[in-house]
């Protein structure tokens, strides 16, 4: 208000007036800012590097290009996919030194992502990742909170706050939003959301499955195993009734955890899948300890990778070619989408193991034009 009668007008910086509408916004991501700050200024040594432009910005030790980016602009971080740095292509976790000389590149197709928050060090960064976070758990909400609505709707039970109560109280949650996200992204079975409503839910029946999967484990589990031991997964499909769970594609050398369902048999699937926290929460009862097996011989699994880049001449080509013909490795399908010079894509190909899956991400990252090359988390 004071900037449209007038005070814009006069040299106030416009970056100061966005950082107080940011506190005004969230006080208490700001309290936890300035802690942050405080702290990263009595234990950390600073940096200097230069804009493409010439102009001087501070860090501290251990920031990344990520950090800048956002130092930049917030919408320059949420679409940053690398950098040149000193005239070198980098990806956004390259640790920045004194006197670098930094040009952020962006894509339209990028979006902040959870682990960013694993190595950006400012907290104008992290407050930004995690505002973006939860916008988007915010939209993912608004999804949610209309398919329960029809949902209810075709139950013939009012959407109402008495109902939605009821469901946050079965499931443990603190607010709306925490449900409505969880079954926009299926985290929670619409059916069993039904069962609850009309009372159809019975912890007896949950006890009797138990004691029905408990036989279906033991008939599962390979001859000669104990209980108590690992469920061993090879390729002798006959020994044990498994399949591997597609929402996370395990190969060789992931740790591993099998979920029980009768009639289906034994579902792998990786300790980090996306879906492991609510299945062992949930269902602890369906899990069972499970480990590869130490044969010579590996069966090739699928893996998908995500690779961003500069989208120069031929680059795909070289691609395709460090993958088919320097490392032999088959190709199920590729995936690349390109635009404002830039590319981001997916490659799923077939692997040993995770140490043959890390040499092959070696070696494409090598490639020139390529700035980052990861595993694809589902």
């Amino acid at each position: 208000h004071w900037k449209y009668k007038g005070g814009g007008q006069t040299s106030v910086p416009e970056d100061w007036l966005e950082r107080i509408r940011e506190i005004l916004e969230d006080p208490d991501q700001y309290r936890e800012d300035k802690t942050d700050e405080f702290k990263l200024s009595i234990y950390n040594k600073e940096i200097f590097v230069f804009t493409p432009k010439g102009d001087l910005k501070k860090f501290p030790e251990g920031a990344t290009v990520l950090d800048f980016a956002f130092e930049v602009h917030s919408d320059v971080g949420s679409a940053c996919v690398g950098a040149r740095v000193n005239g070198k292509n980098v990806p956004i976790r390259h640790v920045m030194n004194n006197g670098d000389r930094v040009e952020v590149i962006t894509s339209r197709s990028q979006k902040p992502k959870q682990d960013w928050l694993n190595f950006v060090v400012t907290s104008r960064a992290r407050s930004k990742i995690k505002l973006a976070l939860k916008e988007e758990m915010l939209a993912e909400a608004d999804n949610g909170k209309e398919i329960l609505r029809r949902r209810f709707r075709n139950w013939k039970i009012e959407f109402e706050d008495r109902n939605v109560n009821k469901l946050l109280r079965h499931y443990k949650l603190k607010t709306a939003p925490d449900l409505y996200y969880r079954v926009a992204t299926d985290r929670i079975d619409v059916l069993e959301i039904k069962d609850v409503m009309l009372g159809k839910f019975e912890p007896a029946a949950r006890e009797k499955e138990y004691e029905n999967l408990e036989e279906a484990v033991d008939k599962f589990i390979t001859p000669g195993i104990k209980q108590e031991d690992f469920l061993l997964i090879d390729k002798n499909l006959d020994k044990v009734n498994y399949r591997l769970a597609k929402c996370c594609n395990p190969i060789y050398g992931d740790e591993i955890f099998g979920f029980v369902t009768i009639g289906t048999g034994i579902t792998i699937h990786r300790v980090n899948c996306p879906n492991a926290g609510q299945m062992i929460s949930r269902y602890g009862y369906r899990v069972v300890k499970a480990q590869w097996s130490d044969q010579e011989t590996k069966i090739y699994l699928p893996a998908t990778i995500r690779i961003t880049g500069i989208d120069d001449l031929g680059i795909i080509s070289r691609i395709s070619d460090v993958v088919s013909r320097d490392l032999k490795v088959n190709m199920r399908s590729i995936s690349i989408d390109s635009g404002d010079g830039m590319f981001e894509g997916t490659i799923t190909l077939f692997v040993k193991d995770t140490g043959h899956l890390d040499v092959l991400i070696r070696q494409i990252s090598k490639i020139k034009g390529v700035l980052s090359v990861q595993r694809l988390e589902l």
